[in-house]
């Protein structure tokens, strides 16, 4: 049974962390959800209200991290996915998440990242010569880690899938398990 390590943390966005559980499990992986400390997590809903230049956000699902980041061992899983959602601005700077990240660009296994999961990404400094995609907000922050930013619902990269954010589930769930049923 492929293994799945899906990192989060307080404020993941719901969809974006739930779906992609809810998939990987339904699909018969072993899932476990790992933050910077082990417990619950509580996902934040990011939406579009009338009147709003940006997206509006409010409390979403609790989540159990069973696993906190330093807890991991990365060797022991197949599979790495990065939600989005205002957790990654907070995960960049976790040490251990980093050397998670590094650990699957090393040994390129299959990461997927959706929505903000571009600022982990950056931050462990994997993006360099990559095609990828992101919330398009985060356009410049994915150039300027020496990335191509493509604004489209997935990207294939290598080992790397990417996508906008909770709207292009489809296309990178589609993508994604293509490649890990070989």
């Amino acid at each position: 049974m492929k293994k799945v390590l899906i990192l989060t943390g307080d404020a993941g966005e719901a969809l974006e962390v739930m779906y992609p559980l809810q998939r990987f499990l339904e699909e018969g992986f072993a899932v476990t959800v790992a933050a910077p400390t082990k417990g619950v997590v509580k996902t934040v809903v990011h939406d579009f209200e009338p009147g709003f230049g940006t997206y509006t956000e409010k409390p979403g699902y609790r989540v159990e991290a069973t696993a906190s980041f330093a807890e991991v061992n990365p060797a022991e899983y197949d599979v790495l996915y990065l939600p989005g959602g205002r957790a990654p601005e907070w995960i960049r700077n976790e040490p251990g998440a980093l050397e998670i990240v590094r650990h699957f660009f090393d040994t390129e296994k299959p990461v997927g990242g959706i929505c903000h999961a571009a600022l982990i990404l950056a931050a462990a400094g994997v993006l360099k010569g990559r095609t990828v995609t992101a919330y398009p907000a985060l356009k410049p922050d994915v150039e300027l880690a020496g990335a191509t930013f493509l604004d489209q619902a997935v990207v294939i990269d290598g080992h790397l899938f990417t996508s906008r954010a909770w709207p292009d589930h489809p296309e990178l769930f589609r993508a994604l398990f293509a490649k890990l049923r070989g």
